[in-house]
């Protein structure tokens, strides 16, 4: 009988970053069944005490925690630890030893990456001209913005474009149908901006289309969805993005987080070509 893990997220945070770790985690194992069971904003030893009583009464608990509150944190451990129960903190040690190498005292504090700093401001506003300029909308604002994605139609340019908002990129993205698809500028001057062309393959391209027209009940483009003129399409892109000198990236077997990392040191790059160095 296989073993059914209860893991508990624990934070004093909203936890944000306790899902990505554990997904990282569970990534490197091909057979783990398992519940997740989330508290986010847990700041006091009462709750705590409560998560744990719950806990003790399942079978095969596992608590996975972020809280920098270090007595909050032992007092999680300890406790746990009298229980029995597997405890796994994420922070206390990180936090240690970049106090001892900065030789600096951590403040402690929860939520501390989500102050309304410049940095949150700026997220804000790179979401908001993302959305607004969403699958080739406002395309005269191209010189505001910080990343220019092209591509044909269901190469994740959207989702890509909303993950890149997040980490404070004003993206555009444009949908790749001809030539004239691209604006002027670009095609003027391509080295002036951060374009980059997003690729699939074909086989792949026809299913996700195929997928998509049947969600919306839609039977009628039929040349949407035709291998060979899918194939057409993807290499008159590819001939484009080549004849302008602009990157390409393969979306193929790549995730959305995995497609923004490569986009980000191509635009990383391209700062350092415009700045000189």
């Amino acid at each position: 009988m296989t073993n059914i893990y209860q893991i508990y997220l624990i934070s004093d945070s909203t936890g944000e970053t306790l899902d990505r770790i554990f997904l990282a985690i569970k990534a490197q194992f091909k057979n783990i069944e398992y519940k997740i069971y989330t508290y986010s904003f847990t700041r006091t030893e009462n709750q705590i005490s409560k998560i744990l009583s719950q806990a003790k009464k399942n079978e095969n608990p596992v608590i996975l925690y972020s809280i920098v509150d270090s007595n909050l944190a032992k007092y999680l451990a300890n406790n746990s630890d009298e229980k029995k129960i597997p405890c796994f903190g994420i922070l206390g040690e990180l936090i240690l030893n970049f106090s001892k190498l900065l030789n600096q005292k951590a403040s402690h504090v929860p939520s501390g990456q989500y102050a309304l700093n410049e940095e949150y401001y700026k997220k804000i506003e790179a979401i908001q001209f993302t959305m607004n300029h969403d699958d080739g909308n406002l395309l005269k604002d191209v010189k505001k913005s910080d990343i220019i994605l092209l591509g044909v139609s269901r190469t994740s340019k959207t989702p890509t474009s909303i993950y890149l908002a997040n980490k404070g990129y004003k993206t555009i993205n444009i949908p790749l149908v001809n030539n004239d698809s691209i604006p002027e500028s670009l095609k003027k001057n391509p080295d002036s901006f951060c374009v980059i062309g997003l690729t699939t393959e074909a086989e792949r391209l026809a299913d996700i289309r195929k997928n998509r027209m049947n969600s919306l009940k839609e039977s009628q483009n039929k040349d949407y969805i035709d291998l060979e003129k899918i194939k057409i399409e993807v290499d008159e892109a590819k001939r484009t993005f080549k004849k302008f000198k602009w990157p390409i990236i393969d979306v193929t077997r790549k995730s959305v987080e995995e497609t923004a990392a490569s986009i980000i040191k191509i635009h990383d790059i391209y700062l350092n070509k415009s700045n000189g160095k």
